[in-house]
């Protein structure tokens, strides 16, 4: 493979991390932050607009993933890169969200 096949198969795992808090959030009913909320980066978007933006990224992941290179969840490399992707994403998200839901307190 290419190496932008593995770059891809990275971003296909941090797309595929950002589904989850916007998707869970948007079919349980509950506004949560989006790149469409005002102010950008600290407002609240509904639950419909969690639920589309969900599964875009949802959708995104999947060309990412499966369209892009030859992904195989048995091979090492491609399950390392994708897994590498989602914590990183997880990683970040639960520090940029912590901070709106109180999932950064100080220990």
């Amino acid at each position: 493979m290419h190496w932008y096949h593995y770059v891809a198969h990275f971003f296909g795992g941090a797309f595929l991390a950002n589904t989850i808090p916007h998707l869970g959030n948007g079919v349980s009913g509950r506004a949560f932050q989006s790149p469409f909320a005002s102010p950008l980066g600290k407002g609240l978007s509904s639950s419909t607009v969690n639920v589309l933006w969900g599964f875009f990224n949802l959708a995104v992941s999947y060309l990412l993933v499966c369209r892009v290179g030859c992904f195989s969840l048995h091979n090492n490399l491609d399950a390392a890169l994708l897994g590498a992707g989602i914590l990183f994403t997880s990683l970040m998200s639960a520090r940029g969200f912590g901070r709106f839901h109180g999932g950064n307190k100080p220990a």
